[in-house]
């Protein structure tokens, strides 16, 4: 039985704590008992990988063989929840991403408890290569069962959450007679690509491949992104909009907002907070870089859509989706993009009492957006 309380709200990356806004966001949709991440996360100690690590993959081979029990005994249904559970603590243990031999270990052990979930889906989840530049990036893709062609999502991943972690976006696809294709975003996962905005190309590589799927309608693709994804999903409707006929944006930034000196210095204070924790060994170096004003106005002029002449191609439908006190991706960028664009293209929806991503309202706004594509992509 699902255990989610009601968790307070509080703008933070403070891995000591649960909120919604916080830190856990990113996974609080993912674990269905809030109590018991709770208690969990009142034992980290340190977030140094020898802590860290024994806590969160200790829950979640716990997790991981009450599937493969489960399997064994024919409850595939359990089984699948269990390793989806499993999943998600992995995810939470490997954070950021691979960047000791031993968050490797976790990253793995992560995408092998998402196969087991995937092991017996019907449709099936197909394991594919995205080639571009002879790169190949390792991706998910699952279609409806039919042999008419239908229209497709490419589901975009962010900094720090993986496909693995948004395989639930594919279920929602389907749910709705969609193919999806679920691909890291550049610089995460499998996806070699480094993160700058000449990466874009990779996308494009994704949408070139659902094209030529015999299950896709190639002019009917759309995209879907959260967090760091909004954003890309704005670069890609800008830079690839002859073949992208809808996005649906969640967070994002920057489009072209200018954010006012206090949003500046609250987002630098915030990056600046998740750059004091160490996520590697102990004696790394932390984790994330420091900011500055300065600096991430340096990164607007180098990424904002309206710095890279797209802004004006955005003419397909777009659906953006935020909290109103997001720290990270200011509602501005909404805002900026609803004054932007063809009369009749933007619709958005901001909830008042969220911040980054919205998550504590997922269960509104993830089966909503893919209503939205499909009728966009009918």
């Amino acid at each position: 039985m699902s255990n989610k309380i009601n968790l307070g709200f509080r703008p933070s990356e403070d891995p000591f704590e649960v909120d919604h806004g916080g830190f856990y966001r990113r996974w609080l949709s993912m674990i269905d008992d809030h109590d018991e991440l709770k208690a969990h996360v009142a034992k980290v100690t340190a977030t140094t990988e020898d802590q860290w690590l024994p806590l969160w993959c200790g829950i979640a081979k716990r997790y991981e063989n009450q599937g493969d029990s489960q399997e064994a005994a024919g409850d595939i249904n359990a089984a699948r929840k269990s390793f989806l559970t499993a999943k998600s603590y992995y995810s939470i243990a490997r954070y950021p991403g691979a960047i000791t031999p031993n968050k490797a270990a976790a990253c793995s052990a992560m995408a092998r408890a998402y196969q087991k979930a995937c092991a017996h889906l019907d449709p099936p989840l197909e394991v594919v290569d995205v080639v571009c530049d002879s790169k190949t990036i390792r991706s998910h893709f699952r279609a409806p069962k039919g042999t008419k062609p239908t229209g497709a999502v490419l589901i975009m991943c962010g900094y720090d959450m993986f496909k693995e972690d948004r395989g639930w976006a594919s279920d929602f696809a389907l749910d709705h007679g969609l193919a999806a294709l679920v691909m890291d975003a550049p610089g995460t996962g499998e996806n070699s690509f480094a993160w700058d905005p000449a990466s874009v190309k990779a996308w494009m590589a994704a949408i070139d491949y659902l094209a030529a799927r015999p299950e896709v309608d190639e002019n009917r693709i759309g995209a879907f992104g959260i967090s760091r994804g909004g954003y890309s999903v704005m670069q890609l409707a800008g830079a690839y909009r002859e073949k992208v006929q809808a996005v649906v944006a969640n967070a994002g930034h920057p489009f072209g907002y200018e954010m006012t000196d206090k949003e500046l210095q609250n987002f630098v204070d915030a990056r600046n907070a998740r750059a004091s924790f160490i996520f590697g060994a102990p004696g790394d170096k932390t984790s994330f870089e420091t900011w500055s004003i300065e600096y991430e106005k340096s990164l607007f002029k180098k990424w904002a859509l309206s710095e890279l002449g797209i802004l004006d191609n955005i003419t397909q439908p777009v659906l953006m989706i935020n909290g109103k006190h997001d720290h990270l991706a200011p509602v501005g960028n909404i805002y900026f993009m609803l004054e932007n664009g063809p009369v009749g293209t933007r619709t958005s929806r901001i909830y008042p009492d969220a911040g980054h991503c919205a998550f504590k309202h997922y269960n509104d706004w993830g089966p909503a957006s893919f209503a939205w594509l499909a009728k966009h992509l009918s």
